[in-house]
């Protein structure tokens, strides 16, 4: 039975006892059972053969026996944690909660650690490596004896990663989101992640803040384990996995440090092992009504810019393809609801747990959800949902009263960006949402750096900051640039934004009028590439429109002048990556992941 108090539970006794929302599920609504002998590890471990003996004998050399095994399901954990990745310390210890809850549901639990991608460490971006996380999570799972999986991310790239790897191999699985960290603290302020650290170096560069007070920050700004407790990335990935019905009911927004996070784990290990008892595969549970959810949970939490790319290369995974056009349509008709930093102006999300999470911002946009979705518990968004409620109006508002009254996300399309430039004008100053400016144009990172400090720099407010060559075969990788600094004589004078252009990503945890994700990118000869400094440029938020005010003819000069950059890789993973990456439009996949590429994999032969 889904329950939603203000108490949690003793797993024995199903008593209410403390304070906290609670994620019990109940069985599936099925009518056949799987047997013993019909699981996929029976084809490892039941045949009285050589091979099978060997299967067996090592199994034992691990020190279980068939009691632990035989004629049980087989529960892989890919699990995402390593020393270098800070949002996700704690699965060394989560693990062993989804590991008992397993054993709990008669299943037998095998860790599958999988490549971590911490956003903070991993260089020049770990959106060069998301596919690889998905590459490895599809082989793991393939490869190996299981017969369903709990997939644990959170940190940005892993959330898509394990869900993209997932639904290519198919098998019951379920995710467990790492959770947000608790609020930043510094001399009294709620500190948020990245969203402030943005604004604090601004006033630094600016010398309204002191250096003493910068590196004050640095102990305060993340005090636990946990993601970006703003609406980053993580928090936006993590809430459309619920959305689209691959999470626990409200599993999503439990901070990783609450006793309710270690109680959500083990029964993401019970459940587990239900679903590959009842064969619930995404295939038979996922729909477009699910991917629709997604798009309509996104609008309404202040999404990330990156929502898009990854939402978009996991539908086409799981042969379910949304569009740019399906999110701005849900743009026009969903409101952002969360006041949540950076579209919000003062709660982070530990607070939107406090105030119900996940299930009660559902609540507020039930008419624009498909109710019927079903969802990794066997039972549809709106058994999920039902008797949720908000305790705090002004952090998950009314649609009568909303943060932004579009959605987060616009497309925006033009001789520019004939595939679409991607906007979030919940969180851009309101003044620049229709506005024409001179391009003052970069051809890379360290130029523009240079030249923001520049305090001889011609450029003015209404001036459009272009850099190019940065997107997913520039960057390389598509690096999260995107929100490029306003140049320092601009802050002095008290300029806080201003639009910027690129073909590249920014964190989800930035703000401002940045064009983002402009397609096709400027390394394979987009439109991008062709802009130069002094050019104006017409931006129109409300119409979807961006226009290079250039002639026809002088672009079609300018493209015939164009040569390709050199080679960014040239062996390795990165010659790989350059050859098969996909545009911005159409999810940053590899062509040949994506479902449509060719029939799908067979089971492995065993000889």
């Amino acid at each position: 039975m889904v329950t939603r108090c203000r108490q949690s539970y003793d797993d024995r006794t199903m008593a209410c006892r403390a304070i906290g929302p609670i994620t019990q599920t109940s069985t599936p609504r099925m009518t056949t059972r799987r047997r013993p002998e019909d699981l996929r590890s029976a084809r490892w471990f039941a045949p009285d053969d050589f091979r099978s003996f060997g299967h067996r004998s090592r199994v034992m050399q691990m020190g279980y026996g068939p009691a632990d095994y035989a004629g049980k399901p087989v529960i892989a954990i890919v699990n995402t944690w390593s020393d270098a990745n800070q949002c996700h310390a704690h699965f060394k210890q989560r693990v062993d909660d989804v590991k008992r809850g397993v054993l709990q549901a008669g299943g037998f639990p095998l860790e599958l650690p999988a490549i971590s991608l911490s956003e903070s460490m991993v260089k020049p971006t770990t959106m060069l490596y998301r596919n690889f996380l998905a590459m490895e999570t599809e082989e793991l799972l393939r490869s190996h004896p299981v017969d369903g999986a709990v997939l644990m991310g959170g940190c940005d790239k892993t959330t898509p990663g394990l869900l993209m790897g997932a639904l290519s191999i198919g098998l019951p699985c379920i995710y467990l989101p790492a959770g947000p960290m608790l609020r930043g603290n510094w001399r009294g302020h709620t500190l948020g992640s990245g969203s402030d650290a943005f604004k604090y170096w601004d006033e630094r560069r600016a010398g309204r803040l002191s250096d003493e007070a910068w590196h004050e920050m640095e102990a305060g700004i993340a005090r636990s384990h946990g993601t970006c407790m703003t609406m980053g990335t993580a928090a936006t990935m993590m809430g459309i996995a619920e959305a689209i019905g691959m999470t626990l009911p409200g599993a999503s927004s439990i901070p990783a440090a609450d006793a309710n996070h270690v109680r959500m784990s083990a029964e993401c290990g019970r459940r587990a092992v239900q679903m590959v008892w009842d064969d619930l595969t995404p295939r038979k549970m996922l729909s477009r009504d699910s991917f629709a959810n997604g798009i309509a949970v996104a609008m309404a939490e202040g999404c990330s810019t990156n929502a898009i790319i990854h939402l978009v290369a996991i539908s086409r995974r799981a042969g379910l393809a949304v569009t740019l056009a399906d999110f701005d349509a849900a743009s026009r008709t969903v409101p952002v609801v969360a006041n949540i930093r950076p579209s919000g102006d003062r709660y982070l999300m530990e607070d939107f747990y406090y105030a119900g999470g996940m299930r009660a911002l559902m609540t507020r946009i039930a008419p624009h959800l498909k109710l019927n979705a079903m969802t990794v518990n066997g039972k549809t968004l709106g058994d999920n949902i039902a008797g949720a409620e908000v305790f705090d109006d002004d952090v998950i508002r009314p649609l009568t009263k909303p943060i932004y009254a579009e959605g987060a996300l616009a497309v925006l399309r033009g001789n520019l960006a004939p595939d679409g430039v991607i906007v979030k004008p919940s969180a851009c100053d309101p003044r620049l949402l229709k506005h024409t400016g001179r391009a003052l144009v970069f051809d890379d990172y360290p130029s523009l750096k240079k030249a923001v400090d520049d305090p001889d720099l011609d450029v003015t407010g209404d001036d459009i900051l272009v850099l190019r060559y940065a997107g997913p075969q520039g960057g390389p990788g598509m690096p999260e640039w995107g929100m490029l600094p306003i140049p320092t004589k601009l802050l002095k004078l008290g300029v806080k934004d201003m639009l910027r252009l690129s073909d590249a990503r920014m964190s989800g945890t930035s703000y401002g009028g940045c064009l983002l994700h402009c397609a096709p990118e400027a390394y394979v000869g987009g439109p991008l590439a062709l802009v130069r400094s002094g050019d104006r440029i017409t931006v129109d938020v409300p119409a979807r429109r961006i226009h290079l005010e250039v002639s026809d003819d002088e672009l079609a000069r300018r493209k015939a002048a164009w040569r390709p950059p050199a080679p960014r890789f040239e062996r390795g993973y990165g010659w790989m990556f350059s050859r098969h990456i996909l545009q911005a439009n159409d999810g940053c996949d590899f062509d040949f992941l994506e479902t449509s590429f060719g029939a799908p994999v067979g089971e492995p032969v065993i000889y």
